[in-house]
């Protein structure tokens, strides 16, 4: 399969406060998400070392029997948080109805500062609360960078969206897909093929074989390159309506491992789903609407809309 060519936008140079630096970086962002829907950024100010260590104390924990794990399953599964087992979830039911479910793990996390998240925090290992606390920090500070320079890239001022990013809705989905003894069933991924649901997802993955694929304009998939120290990001159908359509939701998926390679094809991806505070209404942008280009969807609040895309993902009971 061959590499998609997704752009590659520095924007340590928006960072620094430049104004024409600024607007260039803007340019290249926007350009990104007209075109493909996806760019891989970098000079984002995350540290290196927490990433790596987080990574490493995820991977621990995973490493655990089942019946560890489960501890920290909540009854509801389709609340965005806890630990979620193989079985229970398939994405791809958003668009095509019923598919095997996904061959993946995940601990799921709201955000920590809200007291109606309930977040699970496993004692072991015994750095895992802490880390994911210090992550929580730094995904928030680059959410809100990104969505200044989403402003500035939708030719609207820098602080637009300033007050819907003051609490924002952001989900951290830590995600093991296991190694594959087993042939997986017939239509079976890591994760199907889906659409991301909110404004901007920020992942960071690693270079196992069976990685994120991403669906061209001629429908074929192509494989995401895997870029040192930088994020994925893609625009989620929720910033697609506000910018009616003018950014691309694209269509992506998480292969499986060929099923000749040996030694382990274990992945494990950090995945930021960011968003707007969860009540905000989102209405076409008034930059993306003209006589020629009306509104094409009615206004959403962002919270009912995500949650109507968690529930129809899950495997769920009649009862919830």
């Amino acid at each position: 399969m061959s590499e998609f060519n997704l752009p590659i936008v520095d924007i340590a140079p928006f960072l620094g406060g430049d104004p024409e630096a600024k607007k260039r970086v803007a340019r290249e962002f926007g350009d990104a998400f007209e075109n493909t829907g996806f760019a891989i950024i970098t000079g984002h100010g995350v540290p290196l070392e927490l990433a790596e260590t987080l990574y490493k104390t995820m991977t621990e924990f995973f490493d655990q029997p089942m019946e560890k794990k489960t501890v920290y399953t909540p009854p509801e599964q389709a609340k965005g948080r806890g630990y979620l087992p193989i079985g229970i979830e398939s994405v791809a039911k958003t668009l095509s109805g019923e598919t095997p479910p996904d061959l993946c793990e995940a601990l799921v996390y709201a955000a920590p500062h809200r007291p109606e998240s309930k977040n699970f925090w496993p004692d072991y290992p015994a750095p895992l609360a802490g880390l994911v606390k210090e992550w929580t920090g730094e995904i928030n500070a680059l959410s809100r960078h990104l969505a200044r320079l989403s402003a500035l890239a939708l030719d609207l001022p820098e602080e637009f969206f300033e007050d819907d990013y003051s609490d924002p809705s952001l989900t951290l989905r830590f995600v093991n897909y296991p190694d594959q003894p087993v042939p997986p069933k017939p239509g079976q991924l890591r994760y199907g093929e889906h659409h991301d649901y909110g404004a901007l997802t920020i992942l960071r993955q690693d270079a196992a074989p069976g990685g994120l694929e991403v669906r061209d304009d001629t429908g074929v998939w192509r494989e995401a390159p895997v870029v040192p120290d930088s994020f994925v990001i893609n625009v989620g159908d929720l910033l697609a309506r506000w910018t009616n359509n003018r950014w691309r939701s694209t269509l992506h998926r998480v292969s499986n491992p060929p099923r000749d390679l040996t030694g382990s094809t274990r992945r494990l991806s950090m995945v930021a789903f960011t968003g707007p505070n969860e009540h905000t209404e989102v209405a076409c942008l008034p930059s993306c609407q003209s006589a020629d280009s009306p509104a094409m969807y009615q206004p959403v609040t962002c919270g009912d809309y995500i949650m109507s895309k968690i529930k129809a993902s899950h495997e769920l009971s009649e009862t919830e």
